[in-house]
């Protein structure tokens, strides 16, 4: 069962600041990974690919095709968000399968780092911020009030609401689904160690890239839902 974080408090500037080190560490090694996969991936592209570029020209050509169907017009520029959304989510939610789990430390231990919250709301307010800034760039004031009449401004005072609620179920579903799977993971491995697991484990796989996802598809509808044109 999940053993909790790593958290080492620290003072810096007068003031009292607590930081899960786990989530830190595995955040960055998996920025670390995609960052030297796509540099790999991208040096001495060639017309005929080879595998690795032909399976990195694959995962992009779905990210393509998901936001093509997904935002009508000029989805495309969105694609390095959506890319970098899933990219780092499924990475993120796998590294709690990996054997790093069976390190233990002093306090904590080393799991996904999707499995804290503060990651998964970080990332949900970076899309709030995106697809809020993109529905302003693309509709001025209209993005907020389509009129001054009083049913155009309780409409306009119940979309804000629910703006700033759907960063909080991203955050709450992919946490809630992460966290619960390891604990799942945790607990049949410690009732029975061989074998017992492995179902389980292959379950979270798939639940890793279902995640990420849905994670991404809802990015992709809020962007659609702020730069669409009304009918």
């Amino acid at each position: 069962m999940s053993e909790g974080h790593w958290i080492v408090n620290t003072v810096i500037s007068g003031h009292n600041l607590s930081f899960n080190m786990d989530t830190l560490i595995t955040m960055w090694s998996v920025m670390l990974v995609l960052i030297i996969v796509a540099f790999i991936s991208t040096r001495k592209l060639s017309v005929i690919p080879n595998k690795f570029q032909a399976f990195c020209e694959t995962i992009m050509q779905f990210l393509w095709g998901l936001t093509d169907m997904m935002v009508k017009k000029d989805g495309r520029k969105h694609v390095p968000l959506v890319a970098s959304l899933f990219l780092f989510i499924v990475s993120a939610n796998l590294m709690g399968q990996l054997p790093l789990r069976l390190i233990h430390l002093q306090h904590g231990e080393i799991a996904s780092p999707t499995n804290d919250l503060n990651l998964t709301a970080a990332m949900a307010i970076i899309v709030l911020v995106y697809y809020v800034t993109a529905g302003i760039m693309k509709k001025k004031a209209k993005f907020f009030l389509h009129g001054f009449d009083f049913i155009s401004i309780i409409l306009a005072l119940v979309e804000i609401l629910e703006m700033f609620t759907r960063p909080l179920t991203l955050a709450l579903r992919l946490f809630g689904n992460i966290l619960a799977g390891e604990i799942l993971v945790g607990t049949i491995l410690g009732m029975c160690a061989y074998g017992a697991p492995l179902p389980a484990m292959f379950f979270e796989v798939l639940v890793a890239f279902v995640q990420a996802l849905v994670f991404t598809m809802l990015t992709l509808v809020y962007i659609s839902s702020a730069t669409g044109e009304e009918h």
